[in-house]
């Protein structure tokens, strides 16, 4: 999935994901919304940002989650003869 307002760049931040044109990171405002703060105070910290900006890092965050390989504790990946997957009727 392409996010527009989310740019990597190694020179920026190390690489980490930002908010395009910034170098506020995804992480940071993630990090912020984790800890209860709402899309104004953190508008209101970040007067530059809109809320389409903490919209996208949001949803660049839970497109990087959903790629998330699962592996249990036994060395089993999701997936690898599971006997429920998702596509599995319950």
């Amino acid at each position: 999935m392409t996010h527009d307002g989310i740019e990597i760049n190694p020179t920026i931040m190390f690489g980490k994901p930002v908010i395009k044109g910034t170098r506020i990171t995804v992480e940071h405002i993630m990090r912020k919304l984790a800890g209860g703060m709402t899309i104004d105070e953190i508008l209101a910290d970040h007067p530059h940002l809109t809320p389409d900006d903490v919209y996208a890092a949001a949803a660049f965050a839970a497109d990087y989650l959903a790629q998330e390989e699962i592996v249990f504790a036994g060395g089993q990946r999701l997936g690898d003869s599971w006997p429920m997957s998702a596509a599995t009727p319950r």
